[in-house]
């Protein structure tokens, strides 16, 4: 089964990162690794009861690190594994500019 990741950020440039040949981040270091980010990079809750889902955060942070920080090669890379493993699912889309993730 084919595992990517595809990331549209706000400039409307498209990355995408193929997931086949990397090796998997762990669950619990997935979801340390995006709260973390979450934190650094001064992410608010997008949900009105202050709820942060996995979803979001991955949203967040990809709208927060924006082209810069996906133009740092490992933190990128360190996005799609921590995204591809806290999120389980094989094919993972986020819009940053429509403000959506889908599966």
């Amino acid at each position: 089964m084919r595992s990517e990741l595809k990331v549209k950020l706000v400039s409307g440039t498209e990355l995408r990162f193929d997931l086949d040949e990397i090796q998997p981040m762990p669950h619990d270091l997935a979801r340390w690794w995006l709260d973390d980010q979450f934190t650094r990079l001064g992410c608010e809750p997008i949900r009105p009861t202050g709820k942060v889902l996995t979803v979001d955060k991955v949203l967040s942070v990809a709208q927060a690190g924006g082209a810069a920080s996906f133009a740092d090669s490992k933190w990128a890379a360190e996005f799609a594994r921590a995204t591809s493993a806290a999120l389980a699912k094989p094919v993972i889309h986020v819009d940053t500019l429509e403000g959506a993730v889908t599966f």
